[in-house]
């Protein structure tokens, strides 16, 4: 019986993509109101190739952005885009299903876990910004794992909580690390697909959710 049952957070949780685009346009806006001179589409289209380059979890975009356009005072426009980024990036919002969902799994007896790549603090300021932190009963976070989501990782996420695979489940949008590897230890997998970044292709799921809020009854099934 499924017990254990581990969330991803970008695009599982919230729409990522969405609000990410939001925070970084508004970044480069508040640049250009205080003095950026430039094209708002071409400085963005500038940033997003700086991010691909270094990865989202990089902590210096807006740096990097000022160091290719050869500014002499980047400081001013940093504190800008990086005061905005945050500032929408406090908007965030779960899928509308999702507390009460998790809500409905603790209370069904499940224990929740969140797996993720990323930074620590990044992850956390999520969870926290969403208010979804309360259900969850570890964080298990690539930076502090020692690794991003592999097979090892997840091998260390169950030995950390006593758990054996057959008894767990993970449930994420991106097959590469969400899906293979749990499966290949022999964890239940279940595909979110709300978010932006699945593919047209299905991943090897066991099962597939278009909504939040079927969750609990796809546990039921395993």
């Amino acid at each position: 019986m499924v017990k254990n049952v581990f969330i991803d957070i970008d695009d599982t949780l919230f729409p990522t993509s969405e609000f990410a685009e939001l925070a970084r346009r508004k970044a480069i806006r508040a640049m250009i109101e205080v003095g950026l001179d430039g094209d708002q589409e071409k400085l963005y289209g500038k940033l997003l190739k700086i991010i691909k380059k270094k990865g989202p979890n990089y902590d210096h975009h807006f740096d990097e952005l000022c160091k290719e356009l050869k500014l002499k005072h980047p400081a001013k426009y940093v504190a800008a885009a990086v005061g905005a980024y945050h500032a929408a990036k406090g908007a965030i919002q779960p899928y509308p299903e999702v507390p009460r969902t998790l809500m409905k799994l603790r209370e069904s007896g499940y224990l929740l876990y969140i797996a993720t790549n990323g930074t620590a603090v990044k992850q956390w300021d999520k969870l926290i910004l969403l208010g979804v932190h309360i259900f969850f009963e570890e964080v298990f976070v690539s930076e502090t794992m020692g690794m991003e989501k592999n097979v090892k990782f997840f091998r260390k996420a169950l030995k950390h909580i006593g758990a054996k695979p057959e008894n767990c489940v993970m449930v994420g949008d991106k097959p590469s690390i969400d899906l293979f590897p749990p499966k290949k230890l022999g964890m239940k997998t279940i595909r979110a697909m709300m978010g932006g970044r699945h593919t047209i292709k299905p991943g090897k799921a066991d099962f597939e959710m278009k909504n939040f809020s079927e969750l609990p009854k796809l546990l039921k099934k395993i």
